[in-house]
């Protein structure tokens, strides 16, 4: 009879320790209700969603801004080669091209 009483005393020690544990997990925070869980859920996939449409956005105006770098940078590279032959006729209308019809050192016939 000894032995069953021990036995009794240790499943009610657990039973009392299980249920120590239980309280202390809810008091915790560490266990919490199948709503509560629910709710905390719901918000993180609502933030999830939120992030994902800012990243989105930020994509599509990185895509623009690129677009519109590439569009400036061909412009630029266009006035640059306009730059260059205005420079070359407006020289060689002063005669500062060596080599050029107007340069009368070279186009000057032998005399």
């Amino acid at each position: 009879m000894t032995e069953l009483t021990g036995v009794n005393v240790l499943v009610q020690g657990g039973a009392a320790a299980l249920v120590t544990l239980i309280v202390l997990l809810i008091l915790r925070g560490g266990l919490v209700s199948r709503a509560v869980l629910e709710d905390v859920r719901k918000d993180r996939d609502a933030r999830l969603a939120e992030l994902a449409a800012e990243r989105d956005a930020w994509r599509e105006a990185h895509r623009q801004s690129e677009g519109a770098r590439i569009k400036a940078q061909a412009q630029v590279g266009e006035l640059l080669e306009l730059s260059r032959v205005a420079d070359h006729v407006l020289r060689s209308l002063r005669g500062e091209v060596h080599g050029d019809a107007m340069d009368s050192t070279v186009a000057a016939p032998p005399s």
